[in-house]
């Protein structure tokens, strides 16, 4: 019995240690390993989503900060973060990808080096950037506030979309799961509403590891 609805994203509800952040290395399990001789069908999936993910990162980024390797950082974030929030849908599960130090310790370094990398190296076109092209010249103070606003926002906004998004999936599982009573006659509707609610959480975690990494792929590639 939960103290209260949040108590499931408290590390320190369960057995009073903080054990449970060890599950993200649980989920290196769930990874498929070349072992076998002939690849296995979910080692055969994995491949089909990494070379479309690799197509579509490499049409994104700029040409000019475009090596052989770049897009494996945003591949290896997108499968980071589709399997953490995978693993948290399944039963008596710490959902460590709903917390908002999570997603803010993927975030905010990514971003920290994306500008830096282009104010080092591309410093009058991230000044540039700062006054769209056509802004009056009465208007430009306060353009370079909005540009620089908006970029220092970036990694707040992707863990808070992150994080949010986790957090009322699972409060609403958790509500439908406190209203169910298999005494009462309106019980199998309840377990529908669970299933096509957790189809649709599922659908979530895919989508949400698919925007954090895209956005971020379009953040680094904004020099032009």
């Amino acid at each position: 019995m939960m103290m209260s609805l949040f108590s499931m994203f408290d590390p320190m509800a369960n057995f009073n240690l903080t054990m449970n952040w060890s599950i993200i290395m649980l989920m290196v399990i769930f990874m498929p390993l070349k072992f076998w001789t002939s690849n296995s069908r979910l080692l055969t999936l994995n491949y089909m989503i990494y070379n479309k993910l690799n197509m579509e990162f490499n049409s994104m980024f700029n040409k000019n900060i475009l090596i052989k390797g770049t897009t494996l950082i945003m591949m290896s974030m997108f499968t980071f973060i589709m399997m953490s929030n995978l693993t948290s849908n399944f039963p008596y599960t710490f959902c460590y990808s709903a917390h908002i130090s999570f997603s803010m310790s993927m975030a905010i370094p990514i971003w920290m080096s994306i500008i830096l990398f282009q104010w080092m190296i591309f410093t009058k076109t991230m000044l540039a950037h700062l006054v769209p092209t056509g802004t009056p010249p009465m208007l430009m103070p306060l353009m370079v506030m909005i540009e620089t606003t908006s970029n220092i926002i970036r990694p707040f906004a992707l863990a808070v979309r992150l994080s949010a998004n986790l957090i009322a999936g699972h409060l609403l599982m958790a509500l439908l799961g406190n209203t169910m009573n298999v005494k009462q006659n309106y019980w199998p509707l309840i377990v529908i509403i669970q299933t096509i609610f957790l189809m649709f959480e599922l659908l979530v975690a895919l989508i949400q590891s698919y925007v954090f990494s895209v956005l971020m792929t379009l953040y680094s590639s904004e020099i032009s």
